[in-house]
């Protein structure tokens, strides 16, 4: 097994830290992690004043 670099976990713990809502894919190749994407998502209440909805 291959030792992971200690700098990524880092990276991962304060991206998990910072995110409300999203997710974070980890992409590994030969042992090793390549890629780290983070999707960012804001949620908004809605807004129940609107005229004319029932």
């Amino acid at each position: 097994m291959a030792k992971i670099d200690e700098s990524k976990i880092n990276h991962i713990v304060n991206v998990l830290k910072s995110l409300e809502y999203g997710s974070v894919v980890i992409t590994v190749h030969d042992e090793e992690i390549t890629q780290i994407d983070t999707t960012d998502k804001k949620r908004f209440s809605l807004s129940k004043s609107r005229s004319g909805k029932k």
